[in-house]
């Protein structure tokens, strides 16, 4: 009797079973090796901190966008949300940590916005009035002398650092576009466990592919060889033996504003607030679903126009 024939329905599934194991298997293994890169790279912090040496700064570099790091940051959440739900104050307190954070950050850059408009008036009065050229700054008896053109393009940078470091402040002012679709008329419990979902599987996984990306974009402008998020480390590491610093300054016209790679830095901060923001947020969303409504906005620090401007909060 000829061998039995595999079964045409059964071999597909027994293959998606193993690959969901092996993915089960390398998931646990990677979530127990993060702890092991915590605890090496504190214990080592010559190797991937001491930038002198050009192999520390391509460790850096490459372990700031790698799955190594992912995990490392996702071991720290998951022992930090175990803590929490241990004890419930620990939680809080994260919370208010996160949100104070966010708070303080936004609050300081919010400054931003008076710098970028007593800056476009500068810029207006010497260039179409006393049609001045440069502008020279001395502070502290240092020189700084830039075209009036210069000024005009870095306009730019305040408002991106408005937009950049705002964000997680504005999200927990309340003051951020929301469009709800099912979200107003469902139960107190049922938005918390939107919340949650929504923190969880949409906010920090886009922060997270934006960071991936954005870290590589970043040091593309900073260090040459160019470096790519598909390189391997033995490849950089063969690098490290040529690269140097070389800080983009090209600007969009001769004169124009050239520091550009800020921008950039300002696309890491902002990811990584969102991600905090994210965190606190599912944390807080938790805390109000389990305690009831007795807890909504525990805690919360928000920005008062004063007494008798309450219809007027969360419009600013």
């Amino acid at each position: 009797m000829a061998g039995c024939a595999p079964d045409p329905v059964r071999s597909p599934l027994r293959k998606g079973g193993e690959a969901m194991l092996n993915g089960l298997i390398w998931l646990v293994t990677e979530i127990a090796r993060g702890f092991y890169h915590i605890g090496y790279a504190l214990s080592h912090p010559g190797l991937w901190l001491d930038w002198s040496d050009k192999e520390a700064l391509i460790r850096f570099l490459y372990y700031g966008g790698s799955v190594q790091f992912f995990f490392a940051v996702l071991d720290i959440f998951i022992v930090v949300t175990i803590a929490g739900l241990i004890w419930r104050p620990f939680m809080w307190r994260c919370v208010r940590v996160l949100e104070g954070f966010a708070n303080v950050v936004g609050r300081t850059a919010a400054w931003a916005g008076l710098i970028m408009v007593a800056q476009q008036i500068i810029v207006v009065f010497l260039q179409s009035i006393f049609r001045l050229g440069e502008i020279s700054l001395s502070p502290l008896g240092v020189g700084f002398t830039q075209s009036v053109g210069w000024y005009a393009e870095g306009l730019k940078l305040w408002n991106a650092a408005v937009v950049a470091l705002c964000v997680s402040y504005a999200f927990v002012q309340g003051s951020h576009v929301r469009v709800d679709l099912i979200y107003a008329p469902i139960s107190y419990r049922a938005k918390r466990v939107v919340d949650m979902f929504g923190a969880l599987f949409f906010m920090m996984p886009v922060v997270v592919l934006v960071w991936m990306y954005s870290w590589f974009f970043l040091w593309r402008h900073l260090i040459t060889p160019k470096v790519s998020a598909s390189d391997k480390l033995d490849l950089l590491m063969r690098k490290a033996r040529i690269v140097k610093w070389n800080v983009e300054t090209i600007g969009f016209s001769p004169d124009g504003f050239n520091g550009y790679f800020l921008f950039k830095i300002l696309i890491l901060c902002f990811v990584g607030l969102v991600f905090l923001q994210a965190v606190a947020f599912f944390y807080r969303s938790f805390l109000e679903f389990s305690e009831g409504e007795e807890s909504a906005e525990k805690y919360l620090d928000r920005d008062t126009l004063g007494a008798g401007e309450e219809a007027y909060e969360g419009t600013h």
